[in-house]
């Protein structure tokens, strides 16, 4: 029994003997183990020193578009809704329609209004024409009378020498003494009615320009009246997708009050990236940008435009850095983000999160792949 186990354990420290001269598998993969981990190391050095360090990227970004709050103008009520909720309009497209009997009224009104100033103006122009027509008249009962007049001061100047040299009779020179007194007469009667005929036709011309003034205040109201008439249809301002809809039929609305609104399409979208302010000395307008929806999907833009200020400048209540003890904070500034052309953002809806990767090479168009840049490195591409 001794003997047996002797035996074997003498065969267990050979075994252990034979073991310790093989070589450790981790030894013999170490030198491949190092060349892996200083390729990956030269390779992300590589990336970094000539992508890596030249993109800056946020998460505090989202998607922003014009949206349009559509109101009543006008006091009616709402006799028709004639879209559906998240349906896609065009630029002038009826939504609503409000009762519109009363405004059509309105409306009949104002032209008839219109329709009797110009019967107005129509018969204060005939006036002055008549009136100039007997200004006229008057001045020929002028130049008739002081003819007569002539003619009978003629008559009474010979007469009257014929009685005092008695080749002519005293009744004659009477006679004709009287008519030189009548046509003189005569003469002032037709200066006075051509005086008053004159004096007649500035009032008449007041009197016209008065319902000219009345036209002109008719025509003012017809167009009041057609623009109420007209806001009793809703349109689309621009071509979008409604929502947020809270007419209901029947209901009585009031000017100001919010029915429906109109969001821009996805083309008509753009994005607002908050960049700290530590990422923007090398950004400028013009750059590529790499956009990553949360909703899925991934877009392409460039950088448009950056604010004039933080975005705490333009918060409700700005802070005040001068006042008690002091907090440094890293601010941010918003940066608008045009999204390019020829591609297919039917996911973009505003208020949407998106990450937001600028591209700030001085050759956008190099390769931007860890195996890319190593190839560019060593002349490949």
């Amino acid at each position: 029994m001794n003997a047996e186990t002797s035996v074997t354990t003498d065969e267990a420290r050979q075994s252990k003997a034979d073991e310790g001269k093989k070589p450790s598998l981790f030894r013999r993969l170490r030198p491949l183990l190092i060349l892996v981990v200083l390729l990956g190391a030269a390779l992300g050095g590589n990336w970094w020193f000539r992508v890596g360090r030249h993109m800056e990227s946020t998460d505090n970004a989202y998607v922003q578009g014009d949206i349009v709050q559509l109101g009543a103008r006008i006091e009616g009520d709402v006799a028709a809704i004639l879209v559906a909720d998240n349906q896609r309009v065009e630029e002038g497209q009826p939504l609503i329609q409000l009762e519109d009997r009363d405004w059509r009224a309105r409306r009949d009104a104002a032209a008839a209004a219109l329709a009797q100033a110009e019967a107005g103006i129509t018969t204060g122009r005939a006036q002055i024409e008549q009136q100039r027509a007997q200004i006229t008249s008057a001045e020929a009962q002028i130049a008739q009378a002081d003819a007569e007049r002539v003619r009978a001061t003629a008559d009474s100047t010979r007469y009257g020498s014929l009685a005092q040299s008695g080749f002519g009779s005293r009744e004659n020179a009477e006679r004709t003494l009287a008519d030189r007194r009548k046509a003189e007469a005569n003469v002032a009667s037709a200066q006075a009615s051509a005086a008053a005929a004159q004096a007649a036709l500035p009032v008449l011309e007041g009197q016209l320009a008065t319902a000219e003034g009345r036209r002109a205040e008719a025509t003012a109201q017809l167009a009041l009246a057609e623009s109420n008439l007209a806001y009793t249809v809703i349109r689309a301002p621009f071509s979008g997708i409604v929502g947020n809809r809270s007419a209901q039929v029947g209901a009585h609305v009031r000017p100001g009050q919010n029915l429906i609104a109109v969001a821009p399409p996805p083309e008509r979208q753009w994005v607002v990236a908050n960049f700290k302010e530590t990422q923007l000395h090398r950004m400028r307008p013009g750059q590529p940008v790499t956009l990553s929806l949360d909703v899925g999907g991934e877009l392409h833009g460039h950088v448009e435009s950056l604010a004039p200020a933080t975005g705490a400048l333009f918060s409700l209540l700005p802070p005040e850095n001068a006042t008690g003890n002091f907090t440094k904070i890293v601010q941010r500034v918003p940066v608008r983000i045009a999204l390019n052309p020829g591609q297919d953002p039917a996911l973009l809806r505003p208020g949407l999160s998106v990450e937001a990767r600028v591209d700030m090479r001085a050759d956008p168009s190099a390769p931007s792949s860890l195996l890319g840049a190593a190839a560019a490195t060593i002349g490949l591409r």
